[in-house]
C-alpha cells in the first residue's frame, strides 16, 4: 500500500489515505473485503486498477452490503444509513425465535439478573446444558457493535453470564431477540452536516449484586469509587479516554476540520464535575486520581 503513496492511519491500522492535490481516497480493509471511500471518481478507478495488478480481486460496485451490515444513501438528503436486518433474520432463525413475539423493549422492567440465578440442582443444569448461551451473546453484540447501541446495556448484563447461564438469563436473551425481531428494519443514520465530537458517561453504583461492581456507560468498573462523585468521575475518564483516541483518529483522516474543537464530555453529577475541574486529593478521592487521571 505505500509504494502507491498510501498512508497508514496510526489509531486503526485498516485504514488508508491517499492523497493528491484535492483528491482524498481511503481504503478500509477488513481480512479479504475492501472499501473505496474518494471524492475523486478517476483515483477510484486507477486504484481499483492497480489493486486488480496486485490481488485476485472481484469488484462489486458501489458499496451496498459489506460485513452483514446494509448501506443505504440518499444523496439529495445527504444521508447515510445502515442496518443488519438479514443478519438479524439469520440470529432470530437459528435460534428458532423468527416466530416469537415482537418485544417493545429489549430488558424488561424490574428485571435483575444475578448468579443465583444459575442452575443449582441436576435437573436444573439438565434443561440449560442444550442452550447456545455464548453463542446468542456474541451474535446480538456484533449487532450492538455496529448499528444498535440501544441494545449495548442489556447485552453488557446478560454477557456477565455466559459460564453459568439459567433459565432466567436465557429469558432475558430471547427478551432482546423479541424486542430486535419488531425493530430488526431500525437504521443507524448519519447525516450530512458538520460532525461534532461529544461525549455522555454516567454510572451506578455497586448495581451489580454478585461482585459490587458498578456499571458506567463505556466499562464495567471493579474500581471502589464511592457511591457520590466517585465512581461517576471514573466512567468520565474512561469517556474522555474514549474521546481522547476517537479525535486523535479522526484527525488523522484531515477530512474533519471540526474535530479540531475540544471535545465535550456530559456528566449529570456535580462532584464529578468539580473534580474534573479543580481536582482535589483528599482520603476519599486521591485514589481514584491517581489511576483515573483523564477527565
Amino acid at each position: 500500500m505505500r509504494g502507491y503513496d498510501f498512508i497508514k492511519n496510526d489509531f486503526d491500522p485498516c485504514v488508508y489515505k491517499k492523497v493528491s492535490g484535492s483528491s482524498v481516497l481511503f481504503l478500509v480493509v477488513y481480512v479479504d473485503d475492501i472499501l473505496l471511500i474518494g471524492n475523486d471518481i478517476k483515483m477510484l478507478g486507477d486504484t481499483k486498477a492497480w489493486l486488480s495488478t496486485q490481488f485476485s480481486m472481484k469488484h462489486l460496485g458501489e458499496a451496498s452490503y459489506i460485513l452483514g451490515i446494509k448501506i443505504f444513501r440518499d444523496r439529495s438528503k445527504r444521508i447515510l444509513g445502515m442496518t443488519q436486518n438479514s443478519y438479524v433474520e439469520k440470529i432470530l432463525k437459528r435460534f428458532k425465535m423468527e416466530h416469537s413475539k415482537r418485544g417493545f423493549l429489549p430488558m424488561r422492567h424490574g428485571v435483575k439478573l444475578s448468579k443465583k440465578q444459575s442452575p443449582k440442582t441436576d435437573e436444573e443444569l439438565k434443561r440449560t446444558l442444550d442452550i447456545l448461551y455464548a453463542s446468542a451473546v456474541g451474535s446480538i453484540q456484533y449487532v450492538a457493535q455496529c448499528t444498535r447501541p440501544d441494545i449495548a446495556y442489556t447485552l453488557s448484563v446478560t454477557s456477565r453470564y455466559q459460564a453459568c447461564a439459567g433459565e432466567a438469563h436465557w429469558t432475558a436473551v430471547k427478551t432482546i431477540h423479541k424486542y430486535l425481531r419488531k425493530t430488526k428494519d431500525v437504521f443507524l443514520v448519519y447525516g450530512g452536516g458538520e460532525l461534532i465530537l461529544e461525549g455522555f458517561s454516567d454510572a451506578s453504583f455497586q448495581s451489580d449484586d454478585d461482585d459490587a461492581k458498578s456499571q458506567s456507560g463505556l466499562s464495567l468498573s471493579r474500581a471502589t469509587g464511592g457511591p457520590g462523585g466517585g465512581i461517576l468521575f471514573i466512567a468520565a475518564s474512561e469517556a474522555a479516554k474514549e474521546a481522547v483516541w476517537m479525535k486523535n483518529y479522526i484527525q488523522e483522516l484531515g477530512v474533519v476540520p471540526s474535530i479540531a474543537e475540544p471535545v465535550v464530555i456530559f456528566c449529570d453529577n456535580n462532584g464529578a464535575i468539580a473534580q474534573a475541574k479543580e481536582p482535589r486529593s483528599h482520603h476519599l478521592s486521591k485514589h481514584i486520581l491517581r489511576r483515573y487521571p483523564s477527565a
